[in-house]
């Protein structure tokens, strides 16, 4: 005899058997505590966000801080810059005010040779 032949009424019983009782079934109130992958990429997303928020409000931190520091350092440049410039300005326009007495002087003198 063949294997198959005195095995198959044997499967066939089997079959039938597993098929006629019922398993166990689990009965829950409760919510799936599961993420799906759409809730855990954007609980993801947020983490990835959070973490780039908080590093581009500590550069805009930075930011301010030094622009603080040189707006101070400069306020004690500036009014150094300031007298400076007061300085030069004055030491221009008594040059400009030789030079425009000087002009005169030229133009009444070649005034006078053509007279």
């Amino acid at each position: 005899m063949s294997f198959l032949y005195t095995a198959t009424p044997a499967l066939r019983a089997v079959a039938r058997a597993s098929a006629l009782r019922q398993s166990p079934r689990l009965f829950s109130t409760t919510l799936i505590q599961q993420k799906s992958p759409v809730d855990s990429a954007k609980d993801t997303l947020k983490s990835v966000d959070r973490a780039v928020s908080d590093a581009a409000v500590s550069g805009i931190d930075k930011g301010v801080e030094i622009k603080d520091k040189v707006k101070a350092a400069a306020g004690v440049e500036t009014s150094k810059a300031e007298g400076k410039a007061s300085e030069v300005a004055g030491e221009a326009k008594g040059k400009a005010a030789e030079l425009k007495g000087q002009a005169k002087g030229k133009a009444e003198e070649i005034k006078g040779k053509m007279s």
